[in-house]
């Protein structure tokens, strides 16, 4: 039985452009192989084309003295990968991080105490969910303090634990930020932090910080031509915040118009999609964006980095 699928032209697949090559396929290596070689016996396509990417676009940022910048959120924090942070910092490939208001409360309980991440079913059953004394009082009192002294809210933490000197300093990414004399702007939402709940929250002194740290915000955005912005574990605030600074930046300065952007997250949500790696670079530059765990990429962005700094000595 005929019929119209009869008539249908075919052609040769070798004539085909095609997406995948052979060359793109992964190599599985033997055990004991350094991590340069695990890397370069990675397949070439997708997440991991993009891992390498944005680990060369911002190495070639800082070569070229241009801004990375890394936006925070607290989940990054309390999966442990401050010390990759910490790290890409002290080797100058970080020029400034923003961040919300989770990741001071855990960056300050880890500096502290050792230990965050409070389990919330179980102490709001009690009315006792982010009642922590010490959590409370010494960020306030840093927040408070440090506005008072004209600083961002950023800076005021950040020196505050500095300044304090917990028995876990070493880990608090941004004593770290503030001792290395780079640059961390706080933005929050009113109402969305445990230290909102108490009465010692200074709330008018918070605004105050965190508008100058937006204020900031602009002027860095505005240098990053050539630059790197990546997103961490935000999927509202510091998208939308990014984006608006941005806006102003180029209202202002006419630039920033090419860059490379990144967003590292479980799920790919819609605001870091839109106002990260789509927008933002739709008149010249690169969007990326990886899916997975935190706590497995950035341990491989860290290394990456590192072996590609290594390469280039």
């Amino acid at each position: 039985m005929s019929g119209p699928r009869d008539k249908i032209k075919t052609y040769p697949l070798s004539s085909r452009h095609s997406l995948v090559d052979r060359d793109d396929l992964g190599r599985p290596r033997s055990a004991g192989v350094s991590f340069k070689d695990w890397l370069c016996g990675m397949p070439r396509s997708f997440g991991a084309r993009g891992m390498s990417e944005l680990a060369r676009a911002i190495v070639e940022a800082r070569q070229a003295d241009r801004p990375v910048i890394v936006g925070l959120g607290g989940h990054v924090i309390k999966t442990g990968c401050s010390p990759y942070l910490i790290d890409l910092a002290q080797r100058g490939l970080i020029s400034a991080i923003v961040f919300n208001g989770s990741v001071m409360i855990h960056d300050f309980e880890l500096a502290f105490a050792g230990k965050t991440s409070e389990d919330v079913a179980q102490s709001l059953g009690r009315g006792e969910f982010g009642m922590a004394t010490e959590t409370a009082e010494y960020l306030n009192r840093f927040i408070r303090q440090g506005i008072e002294a004209g600083r961002g809210l950023g800076g005021a933490v950040g020196r505050g634990i500095l300044d304090l000197v917990p028995p876990y300093l070493k880990i608090s990414l941004l004593a770290a930020i503030e001792r290395l004399g780079l640059q961390a702007y706080g933005v929050i939402a009113l109402g969305t932090d445990i230290l909102h709940m108490h009465p010692q929250f200074p709330a008018e002194l918070c605004a105050t910080g965190c508008m100058r740290d937006f204020d900031a915000l602009t002027q860095i955005v505005a240098q990053l031509d050539g630059g790197v912005y990546l997103n961490l574990g935000s999927a509202v605030l510091l998208p939308e915040v990014f984006l608006k600074a941005l806006s102003v930046a180029r209202n202002i300065e006419g630039a920033p118009t090419n860059f490379t952007t990144a967003n590292l997250d479980f799920i790919q949500h819609y605001r870091p999609t839109q106002n990260v790696i789509t927008r933002p670079v739709a008149q010249g530059g690169q969007g990326i964006a990886i899916t997975g765990h935190h706590e497995i990429l950035i341990p491989m962005l860290h290394q990456t980095l590192v072996e590609i700094v290594s390469d280039a000595r």
